[in-house]
């Protein structure tokens, strides 16, 4: 089973406006720009034999402020300017209580059954609480990059960008070396 690394998009991969207390994500094509530290530690992770795949809540496509043409857009420019296997996607508003909005797991659980994911050995990568509360209901790593949305709830490990958080995921667990032996192939001494 291979292992992947999950990014939130907004404010890990690209830039947001920041209105008093919210994160303002981008809703044209205009307004979406990639940080430009982000491409080489994505290459690390890739080289290591990482899927790498993205997920986002966009609640502004249910409201009607975000044309999901628009987002498609966004997200065709994410995937030719990064190397990212996949984008996973809740378009939904909190109040519609889906299962693939995170907090909840649901986006976690579609990339497993599609990627046949290892989530024992993959992670997730963000600056939001919530995707470090769904890394723990998938049974993945979180790793919260500091902001001031990481909240106070469960994080397994916390650093500084996005570099660092890389790092740290190749120095702990290197899906190439890991080998998974079988318990009826192992001998009992």
């Amino acid at each position: 089973m291979k292992a992947a690394v999950f990014l939130e998009r907004d404010g890990v991969l690209n830039h947001v406006r920041v209105a008093g207390r919210s994160q303002m994500p981008p809703l044209r094509l205009e307004e979406f720009h990639l940080r430009d530290d982000v491409r080489e530690p994505l290459e690390q992770l890739k080289a290591a034999g990482y899927l790498v795949l993205v997920t986002t809540n966009q609640p502004n496509v249910a409201r009607g402020l975000l044309p999901r043409r628009e987002l498609d857009l966004m997200h065709d420019l994410l995937r030719r300017a990064l190397p990212i296997d996949g984008v996973m996607l809740c378009p939904h508003e909190e109040s519609d209580r889906c299962n693939c909005r995170k907090p909840g797991a649901g986006l976690f659980t579609e990339a497993s059954f599609r990627w046949h994911l290892d989530m024992e050995r993959s992670f997730v990568i963000s600056d939001k609480w919530q995707d470090a509360a769904a890394a723990f209901v998938a049974g993945c790593t979180s790793v919260l990059i500091k902001s001031p949305w990481n909240g106070s709830g469960h994080h397994d490990l916390l650093v500084n960008d996005l570099g660092e958080a890389c790092d740290k995921v190749l120095q702990f667990n290197h899906p190439v070396h890991h080998v998974h032996v079988p318990l009826s192939q192992l001998a009992l001494a």
